[in-house]
C-alpha cells in the first residue's frame, strides 16, 4: 500500500499513516479499502459540470485566445451536457462513448476534441482526489479500441482568397453598415489575427501616432505588437467612437463585451464569398507583399507578428522596423482600395 510520494508525505507522516493502517487491519479492515471509501465520500455531491466550471476557472488565465476559450466552453458545456449532472468518480467508459458515438462518424475533429478536454477534467478529478483509478476518457490504449480512427488529413492552410480579389471584396463589405463588417476591415487593413482585433480596445489605440500597440497578454508570440494605422484603418477607429460603450473597439451585442469570435466569418457568409476566411487575409497579405512590393521579407514578416531568425538574431535585433512598416501598410491600404501605390 502506496503510503504518498517523499517529500509531500515526511517520515512523521509516513509513520502516523503506517499506524492507522495496522489499526484498520487489526480491525479486520482492508486499509486500502478505506482509503477508496474515503476518497468516493470527498468526491460525493462533486458533479462533473462543477469540477469541470472549476478547471476551466484555473486554465482559462493562461489562455489568450478567446475562442479557445469559447471552444473548450462549448465543448464541456454542450457536447459533453449528460455527463455534468453525474458524480465524478462514478463515470464509466460507457458514459463517456455515450457522448461520443452520435458525433464520431459526422464530426470527427470535434469528437476527437471533446474526447481530449473530457479527460483533461477527468484527470483534474484525479489529481484533486474526486475519482480514483484509470481515466475512461483515454484514448491510446482504451478508447482507441471501441471507437474508429480518426482520418488524419494533410495539414493544410486557412482558405484564402488570392490577394488580386481583395480590393473587389473590399468593396462589396465596405457597403455592409455593422460593426462586425467594420471589425473584418480593420483585420485586412492591419493584417491582424482575429482575436487580436475582436479584442482591441481603446487605450490601445493612439489616434495621434496613428499606432494601436496590443500588450503581450493578448498577443500569440507573447510579445508587444505595434501595429501602425494607415489612414483607413484610422478612420474605421474613428467611425466606431460614437458606437463607444465599453472598453473594447468594436462591442458586441452584449453590455462590456466584445463581438462573437464568429461574427467575421458570419460576414463573409452574407457575401456568399466561398474560399476565404477572416485568418485567410493574413495569407493574401504576405503573397501580396512577396509579389508586388519589394519590401523585404523580414519587414512582411514583422506585420504579421512573426518570430525572425533564431534565438541569437532576436537577441541582438531590438527593433520591429515600425516606420518601414507603416510604408508597407499604407501601401496595402492603397491597394486595396484599388490604387496602385504610386497613385
Amino acid at each position: 500500500m502506496g503510503l504518498g510520494s517523499y517529500p509531500e508525505i515526511g517520515l512523521g507522516d509516513a509513520r502516523e499513516l503506517r499506524a492507522e493502517a495496522a489499526l484498520s487491519i487489526r480491525a479486520g479492515r482492508d486499509p486500502i479499502d478505506d482509503r477508496e471509501e474515503e476518497r468516493r465520500a470527498r468526491a460525493a455531491g462533486r458533479t462533473f459540470g462543477e469540477v469541470s466550471d472549476a478547471f476551466l476557472s484555473v486554465k482559462e488565465a493562461e489562455w489568450r485566445n478567446v475562442k479557445h476559450r469559447d471552444q473548450w466552453r462549448q465543448s464541456l458545456s454542450v457536447h459533453a451536457a449528460p455527463l455534468r449532472p453525474r458524480i465524478v468518480a462514478e463515470i464509466s467508459t460507457s458514459d463517456v462513448l455515450a457522448i461520443l458515438q452520435p458525433i464520431v462518424s459526422r464530426a470527427p475533429e470535434t469528437a476527437s476534441r471533446v474526447r481530449g478536454r473530457v479527460e483533461a477534467v477527468l484527470d483534474y478529478a484525479t489529481a484533486h482526489g474526486l475519482r480514483a483509478g484509470d481515466n475512461p476518457a483515454r484514448w491510446r490504449g482504451h478508447l482507441e479500441h471501441l471507437l474508429p480512427k480518426r482520418q488524419r488529413l494533410a495539414q493544410g492552410h486557412h482558405a484564402a482568397l488570392p490577394y488580386e480579389a481583395v480590393p473587389a471584396f473590399l468593396a462589396r463589405l465596405r457597403g455592409i453598415e455593422t460593426i462586425a463588417a467594420r471589425a473584418l476591415e480593420f483585420a485586412i487593413l492591419t493584417a491582424a489575427r482575429s482575436g487580436e482585433v475582436y479584442g482591441a480596445r481603446w487605450d490601445e489605440i493612439d489616434v495621434d501616432a496613428t499606432l494601436w500597440t496590443i500588450p503581450p497578454s493578448r498577443m500569440k508570440s507573447g510579445r508587444v505588437h505595434r501595429v501602425p494605422l494607415s489612414p483607413p484603418a484610422l478612420a474605421i477607429v474613428e467611425t466606431m467612437r460614437p458606437f463607444r460603450t465599453s472598453e473594447f473597439v468594436f462591442p458586441g451585442q452584449k453590455y462590456g463585451k466584445p463581438l462573437s469570435h464568429i461574427a467575421m466569418g458570419k460576414v463573409i457568409d452574407r457575401l456568399g464569398v466561398a474560399g476565404a476566411t477572416p485568418h485567410g487575409f493574413r495569407s493574401a497579405f504576405r503573397d501580396w507583399a512577396g509579389d508586388m512590393t519589394a519590401y523585404p521579407r523580414e519587414v512582411a514578416e514583422a506585420a504579421l507578428a512573426h518570430t525572425i531568425g533564431d534565438a541569437a538574431e532576436q537577441a541582438y535585433r531590438r527593433g520591429d522596423a515600425l516606420e518601414k512598416r507603416r510604408a508597407l501598410m499604407n501601401d496595402w491600404a492603397l491597394y486595396c482600395s484599388g490604387a496602385r501605390p504610386n497613385e
